[in-house]
């Protein structure tokens, strides 16, 4: 039943993955997997690499939290498959009620994420900070150029970073800095050499930010948690249902310039993301099976 957990939560997080501007870090934040996640991730460092060269495979599975990060990307990668025909068509069709949905799961998980930290005055500020963080990235405004080939490695790393931050889209971050297009058009094209830059820098990337972010929520727990819950809060602005680009709008002045608001459709959507998040924060009592630490311990991600 374990298994079935992770892979579940993998689905959440590919769902996500395939909504621009939404974040599937965000969803591993408030599913509780987040932590083990970077921990998983970091622990793919020189021992693993020792380990997997003598053939120690036991151990090289544990120093990777391999069970685990294998159900998670394969719920991540069935989600995608399964979900993106269906994904693309509500942004082009229904965006409002989809967008609703995805308010509505981030809405309903908040109350137990405040939970988790034990609040003072700095850890307040530090909330607001990751608020405003969140809405200002929210408000950039894209730029457009011809890339070099390095910038593609670059953007693979910093895609990957924002990808794994609660709040913040890596394929926002891509479109941010001009660098979206060029990344779907080799992808279109099967660009062998741009794809092979683009996944070098999200492999750096990814391998060093988890370290650094896994570093900071073992010795900062409630300062990390408090900024990366203030970003998630704040990420909610971008996914208001009634808004062009960065202009929000109620639903009966949407409707006035864009001739419908679903709103009906839109609350029926959010109260459905409501109970698909309570049931997603209580898998352990749907499955029967016991919760798992997020952490792992310390000395499986030291070298």
């Amino acid at each position: 039943m374990q298994y079935l957990q992770w892979i579940i939560k993998g689905m959440a997080m590919g769902a996500a993955d395939v909504v621009p501007g939404v974040s599937g870090g965000t969803l591993a934040f408030i599913l509780g997997i987040y932590e083990r996640l970077l921990a998983a991730i970091s622990g793919i460092n020189l021992t693993a690499l020792r380990l997997f060269s003598r053939g120690q495979w036991r151990a090289f599975w544990q120093q990777i939290d391999g069970s685990f990060l294998c159900c998670l990307v394969g719920g991540i990668l069935l989600s995608i498959f399964s979900l993106a025909t269906l994904i693309s068509w509500l942004l082009e069709y229904r965006p409002v009620p989809l967008w609703a949905f995805f308010n509505g799961l981030i809405l309903a998980a908040l109350p137990p994420l405040f939970k988790v930290v034990k609040w003072s005055l700095p850890r307040v500020g530090l909330f607001g900070i990751g608020i405003l963080v969140a809405l200002s990235m929210g408000l950039l405004t894209p730029v457009s150029f011809t890339p070099e080939l390095w910038m593609f490695f670059v953007a693979g790393a910093v895609a990957i970073c924002a990808m794994i931050l609660p709040g913040i889209s890596g394929s926002f971050i891509l479109l941010i800095v001009g660098m979206y297009a060029p990344v779907i058009l080799a992808v279109k094209e099967l660009d062998i050499a741009i794809l092979f830059l683009f996944a070098s820098g999200c492999v750096v990337g990814i391998l060093s930010f988890s370290r650094f972010l896994n570093w900071l929520l073992k010795h900062y727990h409630d300062v990390s948690v408090a900024f990366l819950t203030g970003i998630v809060v704040g990420s909610v602005y971008k996914m208001w249902p009634w808004r062009d680009e960065n202009v929000i709008y109620t639903p009966a002045g949407f409707a006035e310039k864009f001739g419908q608001h679903d709103l009906m459709l839109s609350v029926i959507s959010f109260i459905a993301a409501v109970f698909v998040m309570l049931a997603l924060l209580n898998l352990e009592k749907i499955l029967g099976g016991s919760a798992s630490p997020d952490k792992r311990t310390a000395a499986s991600n030291k070298e």
